[in-house]
């Protein structure tokens, strides 16, 4: 029984050492407009870190060899069935196809760089199994999006509900095909934050507190990990 507790000692020292000083990740993914992309702003300059969203486009379209027009057409939205799979669309789901694995490459390299937040694209699922990420949900009920993507747009009620699903329609198939049908936009959330109820800036305070959380918690993980923490000195 000792030598099992000491083999499982060591694996949490290993796995607390591998998480000491890494950068912190959050990942933002968001119904339709639940006003994500604007709390991932706020949330950028709240706690001093970049955020990505469209310059994720912009770096992928340039790993993957494709213009940056034509990137924009599939970016989020391509995987839907419809289009996904009908032959005469083979040339589309193509280069949907290599937009998102250089996209992949691209989140996976950032959040080994440094801490950020990234926006969609599947972000959550690709970052998964990092201990160090945070997997956000930003929601609102759905007439309370659609009520903001109509003033925001100028739209009738029904112009805005029908944007709001064919939108979040699409969002959802992104998921379901580059996740081979294993996540749904729900799945492995962390925290998940009702716009409607705590406004944008209620959404950061929730976001920015966990952050802080997690590196303080990585602050005190590396200083266990240090040979002049008092558990290293002798007494």
């Amino acid at each position: 029984m000792g030598f099992l507790k000491d083999m499982h000692e060591r694996r949490i020292a290993a796995a607390q050492e591998a998480r000491a000083g890494q950068p912190v990740v959050i990942t933002i993914a968001r119904d339709y407009g639940a006003e994500g992309h604007e709390i991932g702003k706020m949330l950028s300059v709240e706690l001093g870190i970049p955020l990505y969203d469209n310059e994720l486009l912009v770096r992928s379209a340039d790993r993957a060899g494709v213009a940056l027009n034509k990137a924009a057409v599939y970016d989020e939205r391509m995987a839907a069935e419809v289009m996904a799979f009908l032959p005469d669309r083979v040339d589309s789901r193509t280069i949907s196809d290599r937009l998102f694995k250089a996209t992949s490459q691209v989140i996976v390299d950032l959040a080994a760089t440094r801490s950020c937040i990234i926006e969609g694209r599947l972000s959550d699922y690709l970052l998964r199994n990092n201990p160090n990420h945070i997997a956000v949900l930003v929601t609102a009920p759905f007439d309370e999006r659609v009520e903001i993507v109509r003033a925001k747009r100028g739209l009738d009620r029904r112009a805005g509900a029908k944007l709001v699903r064919e939108m979040q329609r699409a969002r959802e198939a992104f998921y379901k095909r580059y996740s081979a049908g294993r996540w749904k936009m729900t799945d492995g959330k962390d925290i998940v934050v009702n716009r409607a109820k705590l406004g944008r800036q209620g959404c950061v305070d929730v976001i920015a507190a966990a952050y802080r959380f997690k590196i303080a918690e990585s602050g005190r993980v590396a200083a266990l990990g240090s040979p002049d923490s008092p558990s290293d000195q002798i007494s």
